[in-house]
């Protein structure tokens, strides 16, 4: 009755294999809009004085409507995240401070100067989504 019963468990499993075997999962999308490219969180550390006060989160995406813009700014994303992260980490070293807000239409125009100059073109907007700090104290 073992044998039988191991047997009926294993010809299950042969027979459920095969059918979702050609099946993909359901696939997780931010938006609808093809034309959108997400970009993890960039954090960086806000100074008082020479002591750590706390982070800096900058959320943001891309908005690229045109495929071929598109394309390559998947294919520069590397480059594009370093050109953000460390224009961020000199902006939050010389404009934010802990006791102010910091200046969300400077980090835009920054970020979207950042974008234009390093694809040599116009036509990704910056999309910021988050800016939030913080504070260690």
């Amino acid at each position: 009755m073992r044998r039988f019963a191991i047997f009926a468990l294993l010809l299950a499993f042969a027979l459920a294999a095969p059918a979702g075997a050609g099946k993909k999962g359901a696939v997780h999308r931010i938006t609808q809009s093809d034309s959108y490219l997400m970009i993890d969180p960039i954090y960086t550390t806000i100074m008082d004085g020479d002591k750590i006060a706390g982070l800096l989160m900058i959320g943001i995406g891309l908005d690229v409507p045109n495929a071929g813009l598109r394309d390559k700014t998947q294919t520069e994303m590397p480059v594009l995240r370093d050109v953000y992260v460390r224009s961020l980490m000199a902006f939050t070293a010389t404009s934010v401070r802990p006791w102010r807000q910091p200046d969300v239409a400077a980090i835009a125009d920054r970020l979207q100067h950042a974008t234009d100059r390093t694809l040599g073109r116009t036509g990704a907007r910056i999309l910021l989504a988050q800016v939030a700090m913080r504070l260690t104290k």
